[in-house]
């Protein structure tokens, strides 16, 4: 979830499947007209239309950023999915397209909010709180957070679902995925179905807040011994399928924490490092998204509030094993076995193109873990090397292999983790933090 900006305004969900169509419908019209358009201006200076420079126009890329984040839901879910595996292989206009969708944190108008709250709580739910502010502290894909207290003194976050949000998945998802295609943004070659199916998958997941509160209860019993931790308490009595209420965290971004003293950033970094490895190796279920306004950091009490259990899932032990294998061999400096590994567990094609360039990027990887006690990851040689080798794989036209969803979600939350530590610029023994896992 983000944090609603001072100028971001209140914007009606559309609740009803063929408005939501319609919106994909006149999005799409708009666009074609506006190719349309050009590719005549085109025509009449005498030089062939480039149609993939064409749809991808700062106008066309506005009008399709700003239509999907009026919607919500699918379009995040969708553009996360694809990024999680592509990442920086993939043209820099997806990239742009999702960056305006997490920046524009709409969120209901307040009778829209109400007629939620009502069909939830009934008519006279008001009675039973001291306060309730109608602004959210969070808004995200499906569903925005409120503060309230209510009459019994619960100081409580309550995460209001979007109306029509968990019915209209399957909809927009394939509305979506028409965009995508007809877009260009992806190689023809590029398998856009299993993402689709993924999406769908864990927006009904996401949707089910039922089952979040039972991952919330789940995740305080885990960890109710790590005091570098604090998890929200899961209020049974005022949640439903569509609002989940929990205790309120108090606590700043946890990009505040650079401002912090350095042991103090490594300290908070190494917590959620070690979190990491242990939820993919030690505890077999996982918070896969590791957005950092997931992560909240209580300056008072040092500790890390951990938010937004929507996106939890088990890791399958044939997972972990596979990740154990890769990061065993790494850390040995077994190239051999590190190429098998990599083809075990589907980030290599085995006599792919690309094979050895990959396994060069891997490499460097452990070579930069391996080199000091603790690595400093204020220095960005390593960041910047994965950087251009990614711009260069996609200007070779690169396609990724089909990644299990599973390995995918492993990659994406130790990325997570390894782009936060950037962020606080902190200096941690991360080889000896993995060594704890992989022995």
């Amino acid at each position: 979830m983000t944090d609603p900006k001072p100028s971001a305004n209140p914007l009606a969900v559309p609740t009803g499947r063929l408005v939501r169509i319609a919106g994909l419908s006149s999005m799409t019209a708009g666009i074609a007209g506006n190719v349309a358009v050009r590719a005549l201006r085109d025509v009449g200076r005498g030089a062939r239309p480039d149609m993939r420079g064409l749809l991808m126009t700062p106008g066309n890329v506005t009008r399709v950023a700003d239509q999907l984040a009026r919607m919500r839901g699918a379009a995040m879910k969708v553009g996360q999915l694809i990024s999680m595996d592509a990442g920086d292989v993939l043209p820099p206009e997806l990239a742009d397209i999702m960056a305006r969708l997490r920046d524009q944190a709409h969120f209901m108008p307040p009778k829209q909010l109400r007629d939620v709250l009502n069909r939830n709580w009934g008519q006279n739910w008001q009675t039973s709180f001291q306060t309730f502010n109608v602004r959210p502290i969070a808004a995200a894909s499906i569903g925005q957070v409120h503060r309230a207290t209510l009459k019994d003194g619960r100081d409580v976050a309550i995460k209001v679902q979007y109306p029509g949000i968990a019915r209209s998945i399957d909809s927009d998802i394939a509305n979506v995925a028409v965009l995508v295609r007809m877009s260009g943004l992806l190689p023809k070659s590029f398998d856009l179905d299993p993402y689709i199916q993924e999406a769908q998958t864990q927006l009904h997941e996401e949707t089910d807040y039922d089952r979040e509160g039972q991952h919330l209860r789940r995740f305080a019993a885990l960890l109710k011994d790590q005091e570098a931790f604090e998890i929200p308490e899961f209020y049974p009595d005022w949640s439903t399928s569509e609002v989940l209420t929990m205790s309120f965290l108090e606590g700043r971004t946890i990009e505040t924490v650079r401002d912090a003293p350095h042991s103090e950033r490594n300290r908070v970094s190494g917590a959620l490092v070690d979190l990491t490895l242990r939820e993919v190796f030690e505890l077999g279920v996982m918070q896969s998204d590791p957005n950092f306004a997931n992560y909240r950091y209580n300056r008072e009490t040092g500790k890390i509030g951990l938010l937004d259990f929507g996106a939890a899932r088990p890791v399958p032990p044939s997972a972990s094993d596979k990740y154990r294998r890769l990061l065993r061999a790494g850390l040995q400096g077994d190239d051999t076995e590190l190429r098998a590994a990599a083809i075990h567990l589907g980030i290599l094609e085995g006599d792919g193109p690309f094979d050895d360039r990959i396994l060069g990027m891997i490499q460097s990887v452990f070579d930069a873990i391996q080199s000091a006690d603790e690595f400093d990851f204020s220095d960005r040689t390593l960041s910047n090397h994965l950087n251009k080798e990614g711009v260069a794989l996609a200007e070779a036209r690169y396609i990724p292999p089909k990644v299990p969803m599973d390995i995918l979600y492993l990659q994406r939350k130790i990325g997570g983790m390894f782009l936060l530590a950037t962020r606080l610029n902190a200096s941690l023994p991360v080889k000896a933090l993995v060594t704890k896992y992989v022995r």
